[in-house]
């Protein structure tokens, strides 16, 4: 009997032993932890489209939580009409492919000179481009307004140069010369890739006759796509929430969907009062301007959704090949 129940006691500790092993318990540890950083992320993203969907009513009812009550696309509706959204949107897509494609070009390019070239002073202005990482935009908003507000290229131009400020020159002048918006950041993660590759790739190209820029456009860049891919979707989804610049280079032109958002809850507040005799204080509650403002939110990051949805597998393997996690 003794025996017998020794036996079953070394098969119920061993089946346990099995279950809960080093890599079942690590297993479990990270599937809790994935789940939690899911929780924190999505949960703002999955709270902003509920209430997006719930009427003026289920605001102030204490009832409702994530399900409306009575579900209506009206806010939807205002916002469409207040954003201008085809328009906004098309000029904010068109300006931040523009910005994008050009950033990605000359980072490129200088990230390859900085990790490929000896030259004097390439240490210096590595050490300068990592020094944009750590200062902040708004202490070059002043400067960088007056070079483009009086732009007269180093003094070669009369009458006190031209003026730049509303239009889309600062953003080109800026992202060809490597000094648009995350742009260290960017020439760091290609200096750092091409710094990677083997140099017999170059040495080979070189022996078959290939010159420097031959050798670059066709031996190198095709094996640096996951960093291309990396800076390219980086720039784009910065240049797309930026404010600041837009607003200090473009003014209060009303645009650009970021600047449309600002001031999205008062329009829509107005258009009501003004449809309806409804009283403005009413509707400026905190509840309903966060609701508008919500809304809007939604639409101008869905664009960013739907291509990280695209470019969701892209991404991945770009990280993981570029090694940029480490």
């Amino acid at each position: 009997m003794e025996i017998a129940a020794k036996k079953e006691n070394s098969k119920f500790v061993d089946f346990w032993k099995k279950i809960f092993n080093r890599s079942t318990v690590y297993s479990i540890f990270r599937a809790i932890l994935l789940l939690g950083i899911s929780y924190i992320i999505l949960l703002p993203l999955l709270s902003k489209i509920s209430g997006s969907f719930m009427s003026v009513r289920d605001l102030y009812d204490q009832t409702v939580k994530w399900i409306p009550r009575n579900f209506t696309l009206e806010h939807y509706d205002m916002v469409w009409r207040n954003m201008k959204y085809p328009v906004t949107f098309k000029n904010t897509f068109l300006l931040t492919l523009t910005v994008s494609v050009l950033q990605l070009a000359s980072c490129t390019v200088i990230g390859y000179g900085l990790a490929r070239f000896n030259f004097k002073g390439k240490n210096i202005i590595f050490a300068l481009i990592i020094l944009t990482l750590v200062v902040p935009p708004q202490m070059i908003l002043t400067p960088m307004y007056l070079n483009f507000r009086f732009f007269d290229l180093f003094g070669l131009l009369p009458n006190g140069g031209l003026n730049l400020i509303g239009t889309y020159w600062p953003f080109i002048l800026t992202s060809i010369t490597g000094n648009g918006l995350k742009n260290g950041l960017f020439i760091y993660i290609m200096r750092q890739f091409f710094r990677g590759m083997p140099l017999e790739l170059e040495e080979a190209a070189y022996i078959d006759g290939a010159g420097l820029l031959r050798t670059f456009l066709y031996v190198m860049l095709p094996g640096a796509v996951p960093a291309l891919v990396i800076v390219f979707l980086f720039a784009f989804v910065w240049q797309w929430n930026d404010y600041i610049f837009i607003t200090l280079f473009m003014g209060g032109s009303g645009m650009f969907l970021p600047q449309v958002l600002e001031l999205l809850a008062n329009n829509v507040i107005q258009e009501i009062v003004g449809r309806t005799d409804t009283a403005a204080t009413k509707l400026e509650g905190d509840q309903f301007t966060s609701l508008i403002n919500n809304t809007g939110m939604l639409l101008v990051i869905a664009p960013l959704l739907i291509l990280y949805t695209f470019m969701q597998k892209y991404f991945i393997e770009s990280v993981s090949r570029s090694g940029i996690v480490g």
